[in-house]
């Protein structure tokens, strides 16, 4: 299985997008938005901001190991 590692976050306040490269050894529960400066934080019962708000699954997740196992 080819892991994804590049997701574009969507601001859910603005609707700004930009690319990011995901980490691989951890989980990422904040980003700001370069547009607006709001504070994503991940959805009650995702695990991260990828997770809410990004085109692709954080690694973990598209491994299907659960997030920061």
């Amino acid at each position: 299985m080819t892991i994804i590692l590049e997701s574009v976050l969507t601001c859910p306040h603005c609707g700004h997008a930009w690319q990011k490269t995901m980490p691989t050894d951890a989980c990422q529960f904040y980003d700001e938005c370069p547009a607006c400066h709001a504070l994503l934080r991940p959805k009650p019962g995702d695990c991260c901001v990828f997770c809410s708000f990004g085109s692709v699954p954080c690694p973990p997740i598209q491994q299907q190991q659960g997030c920061c196992g």
